[in-house]
């Protein structure tokens, strides 16, 4: 495999996947900027999926492609992109992301799956290439990359920021969030079956209205959504409902500040994680091995693949362990993204505010 010889000018870090993905793959761009100060870098992401890179000061550039996306239109594109970089790296063992990272750039460095003849032709597009197992969590899969490019470890998880100042806050959400402790709450993830019960969310919402003078609902603005949201009939004193309202960024920012977050397995949940917040998840059918949230903080200790709660710095990952199923990595019981989930549907709220409290009392 052949090596850099030369400081690349342009790089292009290419993570064609969903939000949660993009997040855990900015230790990837982190480390080619510290690598190459004077590099610039751009990030090659699915659309939709640049809002968790707003103001990352490692990038240079986001590009999107569209998820989906024909061989006509995905052509057109790698056109475009031929040979504008001298660097590439492939943060996935897919075909689109292989393709793209040999027509962006001279030297390519990624992913290669276990020998199978049929995949070889990936390792001959790739000037490096490392072994991805599918079992490993992903900051292990940025050390690799890191290795590959020189570094000792892949850099840090880069929030999002929009550099909210003190008197947006007023404006924005009613009151100044840097003078308050609040908790925020991310009850929907994007698929139903890491979705936790109505019950439950409702139960703890109002454990928390009585131990924090507010508590912020988060979500999207997707219409589904906020459907979901409404049904919950969360209210009372305290409570202030922001789906829709916040960019991730602006997320990001509030949850530097925020005394304690609470969610399913979902984007937000890693955001919140890397944002150092004390983080509650909810973890069903998920493996906490390959996708568990971890802090900058963290000493890399991996999770267990189940157990009631594993605490990794500022996050306490709550399962389900009485089913022995758990977790499956399954989409759901019903096996598709609309399903139910068992194992959620029978962790009990009293599991998850024992939780919540447990985080509470580190924060008088």
């Amino acid at each position: 495999m052949s090596t850099m010889r030369v400081a690349p000018r342009r790089a292009l870090v290419i993570a064609l996947r969903y939000l949660g993905d993009v997040l855990l793959a900015t230790p990837v761009a982190n480390t080619v900027k510290r690598l190459y100060p004077d590099c610039r870098v751009d990030m090659l992401v699915f659309s939709g999926s640049e809002a968790i890179l707003e103001g990352n000061p490692d990038l240079d550039a986001v590009i999107t492609t569209r998820e989906g996306a024909g061989a006509r239109e995905r052509l057109a594109q790698m056109r475009a992109l031929w040979r504008r970089y001298d660097l590439a790296v492939v943060t996935s063992p897919g075909t689109p992301p292989v393709l793209f990272g040999f027509a962006a750039a001279r030297h390519r460095v990624g992913f290669a799956l276990a020998e199978r003849s049929s995949r070889r032709w990936k390792r001959a597009l790739l000037s490096q290439w490392c072994i991805f197992e599918p079992g490993a969590p992903r900051i292990v899969h940025n050390d690799r990359l890191a290795h590959l490019l020189g570094a000792s470890r892949a850099g840090a998880i880069v929030p999002p920021g929009a550099g909210t100042r003190p008197e947006q806050w007023q404006a924005m959400i009613g009151f100044d969030p840097r003078r308050e402790r609040f908790a925020v709450v991310h009850p929907s993830p994007r698929w139903r079956y890491k979705r936790w019960t109505d019950a439950g969310w409702t139960m703890l919402v109002e454990h928390l209205q009585r131990r924090l003078p507010r508590v912020l609902v988060t979500g999207s603005p997707d219409q589904a959504e906020r459907r979901y949201l409404d049904g919950l009939g969360l209210h009372g004193a305290g409570l202030l409902r922001l789906d829709g309202r916040l960019s991730l960024a602006q997320a990001a920012d509030l949850l530097h500040l925020a005394t304690l977050y609470v969610g399913p397995d979902t984007a937000m949940t890693h955001l919140a994680a890397a944002c150092g917040t004390p983080t509650v998840a909810l973890f069903g059918p998920t493996d906490p091995v390959i996708w568990g949230p971890v802090g900058n903080d963290d000493l890399r200790r991996p999770y267990e693949r189940v157990a009631a709660a594993q605490r990794r710095t500022n996050v306490l990952l709550v399962q389900n362990p009485d089913l022995p199923c758990v977790p499956c990595q399954l989409e759901g019981c019903d096996r598709h993204r609309d399903s139910r989930s068992d194992c959620l549907d029978r962790l009990s709220p009293e599991r998850v505010i024992d939780a919540a409290e447990l985080l509470l009392a580190e924060r008088p």
